[in-house]
């Protein structure tokens, strides 16, 4: 079983930045692709970032790229995310996602099998 707690969401101005942290509780991190994912009130949850279990390649949605950053550190158990340049379209529930499967798992939300309980990120214009 895999436990995902995710950390540093928070109100903050566009244009500026936050740093999401999610730590994973499990003996081997480094086996497991990541992702992050957002839910808006009233829409479906959507992919954001992906990374691989090395962490060698990343993957993002056409609305982030250039502003957002996937990385991982497979000696701390965590994976980040790090946004700039922040939107009012930003604002949503932050989820990271987790499976074991295979080295990297995609964009859709059905191919994780492990989820933290979400970080709120709002921007205000």
């Amino acid at each position: 079983q895999v436990q995902l707690v995710e950390s540093g969401g928070g109100l903050v101005q566009a244009g500026g930045s936050l740093r999401l942290s999610c730590v994973a509780s499990v003996g081997t991190f480094s086996m497991y692709a990541l992702g992050w994912f957002r839910q808006a009130p009233g829409k479906e949850r959507e992919f954001v970032a992906a990374t691989t279990r090395s962490g060698g390649n990343t993957y993002y949605s056409d609305s982030v790229k250039g502003r957002f950053t996937i990385s991982r550190d497979n000696a701390k158990n965590t994976v980040y995310l790090q946004m700039n340049s922040l939107k009012p379209e930003d604002t949503a529930l932050y989820y990271c996602a987790a499976d074991g499967t295979t080295s990297y798992r995609g964009t859709e939300v059905g191919r994780y099998d492990y989820w933290g309980q979400g970080t709120q990120v709002t921007v205000s214009s």
